[in-house]
């Protein structure tokens, strides 16, 4: 037994031996990795997290955080990952020593200063992650000399600097991502010699001219992002040739000229298409309905005419369909024709020339759909009450057309609906079912023939922020329910109604609201001291009413006042002090010769009183 104790122990000091070599052969045969990684941890001079406290001499340094050694050769850093470590600072030309380097993340901190020439130097590289950070001046064009590079990644920095020619060498390069820097000049044509390209993003980076043809030779091109930049011309015929093709974006461009009629069986992978903001003509692709994956299109704020294909309900995927503003003619039939994409989220066809009613198969569309957008067009008829079945819609914009008739009280339904612009119609009832719609931020019924009190089931909404119920036949007392929304800070609009009554003194529950416009009612009573809770208050439009008394000391509180008009009431007494100062007021005079007041920085033309009161 003491026999094979001994063989035992022998064997275990032959192995600690054996791993106590790369150790300590580690500092003695490659002192330069070490040194170039305290270089590396010199420059940063913010560590919140204590990313690099690890980094230090009584730690073998293939043992600190983010970084990885070589299995083959164990003294070599192969890997540096650093990721969301809020590190502040610039990358030491150092890093050009870890010569056994393969990939550098550095995503999420805030590196600033250039990229150090001396990346040039690591041949084995294959993986540059450097996006979400401050880096700054051009990028580097020895990095050609990295020819094993398969990823490159610079987004969101502040780049600046041509896109260098030499980069067309990278031949393994799959991904390339330059997106949002400030990198200016032309597609270089070089990049036509990146073939093994998969991935391209140069959005946002100030780009001009055309999209060089040789864009094409990249057969393995998947995702082509090149929107946002100042690009002109056609996009190069050869482009909608690569069937690989997923994601097209050229959106907020310059470019012209037609989509071609057969997209949908070059491009049979197609998934997301962005050509918004741009100036193509012609028509809507039927085609577009062979790529049966689509999910996206967006077409809008182009110059696209005729109608609207009627296959798309066969893109049983399909999400987004956003064509406004364009001069599309057509019925709204195209609707119907999307009851089959039960996947639908957004039906965005505004500002174009659609006209008809709205149809009944509305209630059939996807039970995911929400948004509606379909204002500026030539829609009448009434909305069908079905639109209560849609309970997942957001988002109701259907303003500027010629919609009548009472909103149906279906809408009630509707409680996740956010945004409601319904303005400029001839809707005629507002149903008090209105007040269910617990998550409304915006309504906006200005300009519509609606008759009626307002409903003070309003005063159940308590998420508004703007509620915009002017130009309409609105009568009664103004729901001391509304003026108890404390959430309502953009604009409460009541104007050019036929309101009576008082103004309600729960109006000082407003401390958030910046526009208050109830001119040109009826409404009597003085002016609420409690307005003067109202600090946020930057326009106040009272005008054309029957207010009497004096105006309240207290609205010497509302400090930001930049607009008052009491114009055109029956109050009497003095204009208040703080009105009549030098540097508050300029005097006029109207055409009457009645002396006014307004306050600096108003339309000269707004009156603050319309009767002769003596300043104090």
């Amino acid at each position: 037994m003491s026999k094979w104790l001994t063989v035992l122990c022998t064997a275990l000091v032959w192995c600690c031996y054996f791993c106590s070599i790369p150790a300590a052969t580690s500092v003695a045969n490659n002192e330069a990795d070490r040194v170039a990684l305290l270089a590396f941890k010199a420059a940063i001079v913010e560590d919140p997290f204590g990313a690099l406290s690890s980094w230090n001499h009584s730690l073998y340094y293939c043992h600190w955080n983010g970084i990885l050694c070589s299995r083959l050769h164990p003294e070599r850093v192969i890997g540096l990952t650093l990721m969301s470590q809020g590190l502040v600072g610039s990358l030491s030309p150092h890093i050009g020593n870890l010569s056994f380097l393969k990939s550098i993340i550095l995503h999420n901190n805030s590196f600033h200063g250039p990229i150090p020439q001396e990346m040039g130097r690591l041949f084995r590289l294959q993986t540059i992650e450097f996006s979400y950070n401050l880096f700054g001046g051009g990028i580097p064009n020895n990095l050609s000399r990295c020819s094993r590079l398969e990823r490159l990644n610079f987004t969101h920095n502040n780049l600046t600097g041509n896109i260098p020619t030499e980069l067309g060498s990278l031949s393994r390069l799959r991904t390339l991502a330059l997106y949002t820097n400030k990198i200016s000049g032309t597609i270089p044509p070089s990049i036509g010699n990146l073939s093994s390209l998969s991935y391209l993003d140069l959005s946002e980076c100030n780009l001009h001219g055309q999209i060089p043809g040789e864009i094409a030779r990249l057969r393995r091109l998947i995702f082509v992002w090149l929107s946002a930049n100042n690009l002109s011309g056609k996009v190069p015929s050869s482009l909608y040739n690569i069937s690989t093709i997923i994601l097209l974006s050229v959106a907020a461009n310059q470019l012209e000229g037609n989509i071609p009629p057969d997209i949908g069986s070059t491009l049979p992978n197609l998934k997301l298409l962005y050509f918004c903001v741009n100036s193509f003509t012609g028509t809507i692709p039927t085609s577009l309905s062979n790529a049966s994956d689509l999910k996206s299109i967006e077409l809008c704020a182009n110059d696209f005419s005729g109608t609207m294909p009627r296959d798309l309900g066969k893109l049983l995927g399909l999400r987004i369909i956003t064509v406004h503003q364009n001069r599309l003619q057509d019925d709204l039939s195209f609707i119907s024709s999307l009851t089959n994409c039960t996947s639908l989220q957004v039906i965005d066809a505004g500002d174009n020339l659609f006209r008809g009613s709205l149809p009944d198969s509305i209630a059939n569309l996807s039970t995911y759909l929400n948004m509606i957008n379909l204002p500026l067009n030539q829609i009448h008829g009434i909305i069908p009450s079905s639109i209560g079945n849609l309970l997942n819609l957001t988002t109701l914009s259907m303003e500027m057309n010629n919609l009548a008739g009472p909103i149906p009280s279906s809408i009630g339904r509707l409680h996740k609906l956010c945004i409601m612009f319904l303005h400029q119609n001839k809707f005629t009832e507002l149903p008090s079912s209105i007040g269910n719609l617990t998550s409304l931020i915006s309504l906006n019924l200005g300009e519509n023939n609606i008759h009626g009190s307002i409903p003070p089931t309003l005063g159940n909404c308590h998420s508004l922020l703007e509620l915009d119920l002017y130009k309409n036949n609105f009568n009664g007392s103004i729901p001391p329910e509304i003026m108890s929304l404390s959430s309502i800070s953009t604009s409460l609009t009541l104007d050019h109604n036929a309101l009576t009554g008082f103004l309600p003194s729960e109006i000082g529950s407003l401390k958030n609201l910046a526009n208050m416009d109830v001119s040109y009612n009826k409404l009597s009573g003085p002016i609420p001291n409690t307005l003067s809770n109202c600090l946020s208050l930057e326009w106040l439009y009272l005008e054309a009413n029957s207010f009497e008394g004096e105006i309240p000391q207290s609205l010497r509180m509302l400090r930001g006042l930049r607009m008052l008009d009491l114009s055109q009431n029956n109050l009497s007494g003095k204009i208040p002090t703080f009105y009549t100062t030098a540097d508050q007021v300029q005097h006029a005079q109207t055409d009457q010769h009645q002396p006014t007041v307004q306050k600096k920085g108003s339309n000269p033309s707004s009156k603050l009183l319309n009767t002769p009161l003596a300043a104090s």
